[in-house]
């Protein structure tokens, strides 16, 4: 999180429009956090798209489409790879936007499939709010053990792996 992965999908796909190519954009359905529809980053820059509940979804609605965005990727099912793949085989540009780890570190959803199959990858980073090296992850900071949490500054926090290790340690101690 605080990455800028949103702000450059966004970018990305504004750019395609502006080229003049067909482009979808969609997100999960479950992602309200600054819109129904939009996808909208920390900064505000949004997007107009399709929140849908299933990657099967995006098959249906792709027809005579150049580019297709993807937000938030990792809240989506598995199915989520083969359909880029279809999609991609069809000749449309596919760009995504989603965090590699959950809170943990641990791989997130369909994330790592992705990276896999992709013929390009670019990974993001944010700073850590600590000591201001690059993030390694996103660090929940409130009490909540659910994989799938909704949040912005209030829930997480950019840290780097030292730091994050530290916060680990730090969590530990308090619950003994």
């Amino acid at each position: 999180m605080f990455s800028g992965k949103t702000e450059e999908l966004i970018r990305r796909l504004k750019r395609a429009k502006f080229a003049r190519q067909q482009v979808e954009i969609f997100k999960p359905a479950i992602d309200t956090r600054y819109s129904e529809e939009d996808v909208i980053s920390h900064d505000r820059n949004a997007i107009h798209s399709t929140p849908i509940d299933s990657s099967a979804s995006m098959l249906l609605l792709c027809s005579n489409i150049d580019v297709v965005g993807i937000d938030e990727a990792q809240f989506f099912d598995d199915g989520l790879v083969e359909v880029c793949n279809t999609l991609a085989n069809r000749g449309i540009r596919v760009i995504i936007a989603g965090l590699d780890m959950d809170y943990k570190g641990i791989p997130f959803g369909p994330i790592p499939s992705l990276c896999a199959i992709a013929d390009e990858v670019s990974k993001v980073h944010a700073i850590c709010v600590k000591c201001g090296d690059l993030a390694y992850l996103s660090h929940r900071t409130i009490a909540n053990d659910k994989r799938v949490l909704l949040g912005e500054k209030e829930e997480y926090e950019p840290l780097c792996r030292n730091c994050y290790q530290k916060a680990i340690e730090e969590s530990a101690k308090k619950s003994q």
